[in-house]
């Protein structure tokens, strides 16, 4: 009975925290994508401090995670918890003619991005980064393999020239990101797992894009 209790008493607190449309509105933004306070801020039409105030009661509810910027370090990112709203998330309904992963160095994030998402939908992607590593990171490659992740050969290539009209831009990397300035562009904060450079934190990166696109695929139609 008081485990009962206690789950209905954070159902019902999730319910209160979203009867605010300015706090449904986040979420609704949170659904597909990551954003800065600034970022929400300027979608919202709303002060700092109000922006704030909301972000607050969405913290208390456990319903956002933050994270700071591996680029812009004063830059924090807010992200929806994993299965926080089960049950409750809209389902907006994008529509693309192709899906752009883009990181810094092509070598790690976005390659492994548009490999799972060839596994997820019929829409095309490709990847492209804004500083292009030498090659392919080993460790992404050998991550592939231990998913069984279909990975063919990969150069990493500049960003320069392939987006195209239609085409669906997803930054996995803070510093892409907050390079790059396209308007209808999704944001995955998405940490840099040569940072640590173990395996795990390879199987980390795969498994947090994986669920990320698990998300995204069918909210996505062709154009």
């Amino acid at each position: 009975m008081n485990i009962e209790r206690t789950s209905l008493e954070k159902r019902a607190a999730t319910h209160a925290a979203l009867a605010d449309p300015a706090r449904l509105q986040i979420i609704d933004l949170l659904t597909l994508a990551d954003r800065s306070p600034g970022e929400l801020q300027v979608a919202l039409g709303l002060t700092s401090n109000l922006v704030a105030h909301h972000l607050g009661v969405l913290d208390r509810t456990e319903l956002i995670v933050r994270s700071r910027s591996e680029g812009d370090r004063r830059r924090s990112y807010i992200r929806l918890r994993p299965s926080a709203l089960d049950g409750l998330l809209p389902t907006p309904v994008l529509a693309a003619r192709r899906v752009v992963f883009v990181c810094t160095g092509n070598s790690a994030r976005s390659p492994l991005a548009a490999a799972l998402w060839a596994q997820a939908s019929p829409i095309p992607a490709t990847s492209a980064g804004t500083h292009p590593a030498a090659a392919t990171s080993s460790k992404a490659i050998a991550a592939a393999e231990r998913h069984d992740l279909p990975f063919g050969p990969h150069t990493p290539r500049d960003l320069g020239g392939v987006i195209g009209e239609g085409d669906l831009v997803v930054t996995v990397c803070d510093r892409a990101h907050e390079e790059l300035v396209y308007a209808d562009a999704l944001h995955w904060s998405v940490p840099n797992p040569g940072r640590v450079g173990t395996d795990a934190a390879y199987d980390a990166t795969f498994d947090e894009i994986a669920r990320r696109i698990a998300r995204l695929s069918p909210q996505l139609s062709a154009v």
